[in-house]
């Protein structure tokens, strides 16, 4: 077994984690949501930089991990090089599926669905101008999508009529100059993407979570085994939970019977 945490400001990073898993039967998963800090599109650069990196390491500390995902865009945008210059285990970071968008996009017009922060960052840009170029990109930033992805998972509702007016810009152009291909910049954006097949018909809809499971795989084959043969999944909360037993139902469906605090000392 290869023990790899999987962490995210909420429960989106669930969605990548149940991608990874389908590709690597070996991993014994931890999750760390910091719910705390949620949702992290808003916060600053400098607040998420400090706090990210004080709570990978005090948990990769107590846990020593096979490997690291930050299953998260805003965090993997803004504060990968810190984590991986302060920790020496293989950290693999989620970001904008812009490079396939490019590939499989017939009229080079590509839609970005993403937060904010996540589209203002330069790691954001470089993306595009390395990948996507020769495309037009439209990009939708707004901060409650991931909000109402979280609580569709958490309640099993999903509101509908606010998913369609964020996506509108999708929508508005000419049938022609209308993106074939949109991405999800976010991880919790693929537990709405029944949602949003149905409200962008004809649009190629993707996200990253295929392609870090295949990346987690090749990071962890030579790294160490645990010295078992059984996985313990273990996942952790920071803060208060409002709904504690909602929240652990919703990742009982995951395969973790337990919901743990983890408490961060911040630097």
């Amino acid at each position: 077994m290869k023990r790899v945490l999987f962490f995210d400001s909420g429960v989106g990073g669930l969605s990548i984690l149940s991608d990874v898993m389908k590709l690597n039967k070996d991993i014994e998963p931890y999750y760390l949501f910091d719910n705390e800090c949620f949702p992290y599109g808003s916060k600053t650069e400098d607040f998420l930089i400090n706090r990210i990196k004080s709570l990978i390491e005090q948990i990769n500390d107590q846990f020593n991990f096979n490997a690291i995902v930050i299953a998260c865009n805003t965090a993997s945008t803004i504060a990968l090089p810190s984590l991986r210059s302060a920790i020496k285990v293989p950290i693999v970071g989620v970001v904008p599926a812009v490079k396939p968008a490019a590939k499989i996009s017939q009229n080079k017009i590509i839609g970005l669905l993403a937060t904010p922060g996540t589209l203002s960052r330069a790691y954001t840009k470089k993306l595009i101008d390395k990948f996507a170029s020769d495309c037009r990109l439209i990009c939708v930033g707004d901060a409650m999508l991931a909000v109402i992805a979280e609580t569709r998972l958490t309640t099993g509702v999903v509101d509908k009529d606010s998913i369609k007016k964020i996506v509108q810009p999708f929508l508005s152009e000419k049938l022609e100059e209308r993106p074939d291909t949109v991405v999800l910049g976010c991880t919790h954006y693929p537990f709405v993407k029944d949602v949003l097949k149905e409200l962008l018909p004809g649009m190629n809809i993707i996200d990253s979570g295929e392609a870090i499971g295949r990346r987690v795989k090749d990071v962890i084959r030579n790294t160490p085994s645990l010295d078992t043969k059984e996985s313990i999944p273990r996942a952790f909360y920071t803060g208060h939970l409002l709904d504690y037993e909602g929240r652990l139902q919703m990742v009982k469906k995951f395969g973790f019977e337990k919901l743990e605090k983890f408490t961060v000392s911040i630097k």
